[in-house]
């Protein structure tokens, strides 16, 4: 005889559970380090969205920067832009908040600019160059 009979082999028992386990682990392993961060990025960014007011100073998808003028609907803002220009822009497409806008916080800085003598300046060049002359 040419094929000499194969002792000691088992046929396949208990190999399912076994082939399943590494897919299993592979599969935690994506939720723990892709699917759960992004639901909680998703879920900060709605809530962003949910928290637009008035006033605030955003950044769009696409880099432009503006202060809120007005909330159309639940879909929809105006931005400002410049001084007189104004573009309508899509909710979603709100990348970040660089400042919210606080009423103590803005009252606090009108009077700060108010308390400003211009006729006294600061210690700055001009005012060590007019010392000097």
């Amino acid at each position: 005889m040419l094929i000499s009979p194969a002792y000691g082999q088992s046929i396949g028992g208990g190999g399912a559970l076994e082939s399943l386990l590494p897919l299993v682990l592979i599969f935690v392993v994506f939720y723990f380090l892709l699917i759960r961060p992004q639901q909680k990025k998703q879920k900060q960014h709605r809530e962003m969205l949910a928290a637009l007011q008035r006033g605030d100073r955003i950044v769009t998808a696409g880099g432009i920067i503006g202060n809120i003028t007005k909330i159309n609907n639940e879909t929809e803002l105006t931005l400002e832009i410049s001084d007189g220009v104004r573009v309508r822009v899509v909710r979603s497409m709100v990348s970040d908040v660089l400042d919210k806008r606080d009423d103590k916080v803005e009252k606090n800085n009108d009077n700060a600019e108010e308390n400003l003598d211009p006729e006294k300046p600061e210690d700055s060049k001009h005012a060590k160059k007019k010392k000097k002359k």
